[in-house]
């Protein structure tokens, strides 16, 4: 029997050093260095303050500022250990009534935009999280965004237009705008 444990021992230890301890150094490590600002999260600062991350959404609710992508997420919004879509169907009447609620809410807070309303400001990700919203959903928002700000509506698109990122590689996904960064960008405005 001892014969048969020594061995065994050995080589648990072994590979629990290997596996547990020097693969997770020498990766994080790895990414440290070879991608800092990732392997960091990828915060972002203003005025040397961390306000979030360029990864997960964040909620704003001031007309003052670009809304984002609605999160299902429990218990708060954007919460990221509870990362997951609703689940609910396009026919689900939960998920009729929230996009409805959604649709208000954004005619309230600007009633004279007789815009199409895009779908990434009514409906939820898979993720619950995502940071981004499309093109169409940040310029659907420019004529509250200047009304609130008191700048012109050019000022505010010519922001979005620095702020978009294109493709990825050119081809994956979609053209976007980073809601946390657009709106830090807003801030800097004034």
């Amino acid at each position: 029997m001892k014969s048969i444990l020594r061995p065994a021992l050995a080589l648990f230890i072994l590979l629990s050093l290997i596996c547990g301890v020097l693969y997770p150094y020498a990766v994080a490590g790895i990414g440290r260095l070879a991608f800092p600002q990732q392997a960091d999260g990828s915060m972002l600062s203003h005025d040397g303050k961390v306000l979030g991350s360029r990864l997960i959404g964040q909620s704003f609710s001031s007309p003052q500022y670009f809304w984002g992508r609605p999160s299902a997420t429990s218990p708060m919004p954007n919460n990221a250990a509870s990362s997951g879509g609703s689940n609910l169907g396009p026919l689900n009447p939960a998920q009729i009534d929230a996009v409805k609620g959604r649709i208000e809410a954004l005619k309230a807070a600007d009633p004279d935009n007789t815009a199409a309303i895009p779908v990434d400001l009514v409906t939820t990700s898979a993720s619950g999280l995502d940071p981004d919203i499309s093109l169409a959903a940040a310029y659907y928002q420019v004529p509250r965004i200047a009304r609130e700000r008191k700048l012109s509506p050019q000022q505010v698109r010519s922001l979005i237009d620095a702020t978009t990122q294109s493709m990825q590689f050119g081809f994956f996904g979609e053209t976007r705008v980073n809601v946390l960064a657009l709106n830090l960008a807003l801030d800097r405005l004034l």
